[in-house]
């Protein structure tokens, strides 16, 4: 009886047993996955039209000399009176028909300017211009290890909460990248346009989509707010631990990818990246923008923490979007 006992309970326990063992590597992989998941953040900016950009009624210099405001008043109900040839003539009534001409230009002018609220580069003359928000996304080959200390560096050191200080992280984030040519292998991104009313909520969630893919974010400068994880709570990878050597080589498969944000007022074309040669003048372009026409930026990249990595299998998985180049 005991011996027929023993022989029903074995399969039983060996089945355990191989469950139990699958279980343990399935998890201890997904640990693995998850640490491998840090990420640095550079952002900041508003979405507010500067005030130097609203509309200051100009000036009008006719022959002869002189500064006429396009509002002057006087006589016979009208802001000026128009004498004609005959009555009152001579060199001031036609002084006056060319006031009148330029003030009739103007108002055409404006009426269509405020007709047409599309115009996208007309931002003076509408409270609800038209935004340009850009993503561009690079994913480099992890052997380019001299790039992430130049983001670590960006990120400890930048002035988010102006706009130079913003153009200026646009810049050296873009020479970082354009600095490691030979380890581009994907590219990807693109332009929508948004009014200024909705760019905020749109480019919030490109922000969103890009942070949900860190496990946590390491580095980060948002606002000037500068935070950084200790380094004993950015653990490496649980591949990394059981062989130190990995923290300081990198395999074939392995990438560092970094994505660019820009909210710019105005329209702004970027072209398709199919090529290397497209991805050099599509991040020159960005690293050109001037501070005045920047709303908000972000520069996000992954991985951050060191000993972590980006597989392959993560970059399919995450960024299926991106080209080869």
């Amino acid at each position: 009886m005991r011996k027929k006992l023993q022989l029903a309970i074995k399969p039983l326990l060996k089945t355990f047993f191989v469950l139990s063992l699958v279980l343990t590597l399935a998890l201890s992989h997904a640990d693995g996955a998850l640490a491998a998941r840090s990420g640095g953040r550079i952002g900041g900016g508003s979405f507010r039209v500067p005030s130097s950009r609203t509309y200051t009624p100009r000036t009008y210099a006719p022959p002869g000399g002189g500064y006429y405001a396009p509002y002057p008043s006087g006589g016979f109900g009208f802001p000026f009176s128009i004498p004609f040839w005959g009555i009152g003539g001579g060199f001031g009534g036609l002084f006056t028909i060319l006031i009148f001409i330029a003030i009739a230009n103007f108002l055409l002018q404006t009426f269509r300017r405020v007709s047409s609220g599309d115009s996208a580069n007309d931002v003076g003359y509408s409270s609800n211009p038209a935004v340009s928000i850009t993503r561009l996304q690079v994913g480099l080959l992890a052997q380019a290890r001299g790039l992430q200390p130049e983001l670590n560096h960006i990120a400890e050191t930048a002035d988010t909460n102006s706009p130079q200080g913003r153009a200026e992280i646009l810049q050296e984030a873009s020479l970082a990248l354009l600095r490691h040519p030979e380890y581009w292998v994907y590219a990807g991104g693109g332009t929508q346009q948004a009014k200024l009313n909705s760019a905020e909520s749109q480019f919030n969630r490109l922000s969103l989509a890009e942070r949900s893919k860190f496990s946590e974010e390491t580095l980060s400068n948002v606002n000037n707010q500068l935070k950084a994880a200790l380094a004993k709570d950015a653990l490496p990878a649980v591949d990394n631990l059981d062989n130190p050597t990995r923290l300081f080589t990198e395999g074939p498969g392995e990438y560092i990818i970094v994505t660019l944000l820009a909210a710019t007022l105005g329209k702004v074309d970027m072209p398709k990246i199919n090529s290397a040669d497209d991805l050099r003048q599509v991040l020159r372009q960005i690293g050109g923008l001037p501070g005045e026409q920047l709303l908000a930026i972000e520069v996000l990249w992954t991985p951050q923490a060191e000993g972590d990595t980006l597989t392959s299998d993560d970059l399919l998985a995450e960024y299926p979007d991106l080209k080869l180049v």
